[in-house]
């Protein structure tokens, strides 16, 4: 077998403005690129370690260390997913085990994977947690985008919503509160989001404090995030939601994500793939697995001040799929 090498990178992306959920904010997308080298070739994948979580770049370095041995004795992707848990570390390693098997066989990834050639995709454009009346504002700069996801999860939430309705009358509209709200506070405001014409409310109440879901009718879908990692999650989930958001640095790869999505929709629930904030080598493996979803959030790189050299291109909300120098 050929030598392997790995190398990681802590790399840093300004934001184009500050990101704000209902948890928090931040002006810069802190990510690790994770290196494979193996006769000639290189590998690569990206991940962001996510504090909700209980991931620091710190630690998420500390797990990728303590599989080098193993990575560069030869470990291959499928005993991969036995070695480390679930989340962003194992996400980077996956990834680029796929990147690097799809550079030294000169075979894609999507074929690799048994997928059919993947196709461009329609993204969400994600508006930051504000007040009122800057969402509507930045509502209405993107107004010709066809799909907008609002950040929510405070005391204005209605207004917020109204707000970028008017600005944004043709969009349609995803609603994420990052388990900002209370059941109390979901029960009010679904009946106002379904006249105000929103489609999806991701993750309304804490994981764990979802009981709520199941008691009462949903006049608009929910879709599972912060309470829907790995496929291992989805029997608990029947029930409560109506979606799933597939995230690579929650599913801890592209491996877990295909049989996610697979069993997801065995089971009935649609689909959603969404991103953490990052750059276009994180989106890149996302894009085979939003082939043929209903919702596509991988808008992470238009956040940025400046993407990565070799990047995604997107042309207003659609984004392509990779070129090999990116990834795949």
């Amino acid at each position: 077998m050929a030598s392997r090498t790995l190398k990681t990178f802590i790399e840093r992306f300004q934001l184009q403005q500050t990101f704000k959920i209902s948890r928090g904010s931040k002006t810069e997308a802190e990510v690790i690129r994770v290196q494979l080298k193996e006769d000639g070739f290189t590998g690569q994948g990206e991940c962001v370690p996510y504090a909700r979580y209980g991931e620091t770049i710190e630690s998420v370095l500390g797990q990728i260390e303590a599989l080098r041995q193993n990575i560069e004795s030869g470990l291959s992707r499928n005993n991969l997913q036995d070695a480390i848990v679930p989340g962003a570390a194992r996400n980077a390693l996956d990834c680029a085990l796929w990147d690097l098997e799809a550079k030294t066989t000169g075979i894609p990834v999507w074929k690799l994977a048994g997928l059919e050639e993947p196709q461009s995709l329609e993204t969400a454009y994600t508006l930051s947690l504000d007040t009122p009346e800057a969402m509507g504002v930045a509502a209405k700069e993107n107004a010709n985008r066809p799909m907008l996801k609002l950040k929510l999860g405070g005391q204005r939430d209605l207004e917020r919503l109204k707000a970028v309705r008017v600005s944004a009358p043709n969009s349609k509209i995803i609603v994420d509160a990052n388990e900002g709200w209370d059941a109390q506070a979901w029960l009010e405001l679904q009946g106002s989001l379904s006249d105000l014409g929103v489609s999806l409310i991701e993750q309304p109440l804490a994981e764990g404090g979802e009981a709520a879901l199941a008691k009462h009718n949903h006049q608009v879908p929910v879709c599972a995030d912060e309470s829907c990692h790995t496929s291992n999650d989805l029997d608990n989930l029947t029930g409560l939601y109506d979606y799933i958001n597939i995230k690579l640095d929650k599913t801890g790869g592209l491996t877990e994500a295909l049989k996610l999505k697979h069993k997801a929709e065995e089971l009935g629930f649609g689909i959603m793939v969404g991103c953490m904030v990052g750059s276009s080598l994180a989106m890149a493996p996302a894009i085979l697995v939003g082939q043929g979803v209903e919702y596509v959030d991988l808008d992470g790189p238009l956040l940025l001040a400046q993407d990565r050299t070799d990047k995604l291109d997107y042309h207003g909300s659609i984004v392509c799929p990779p070129k090999p120098t990116l990834w795949g």
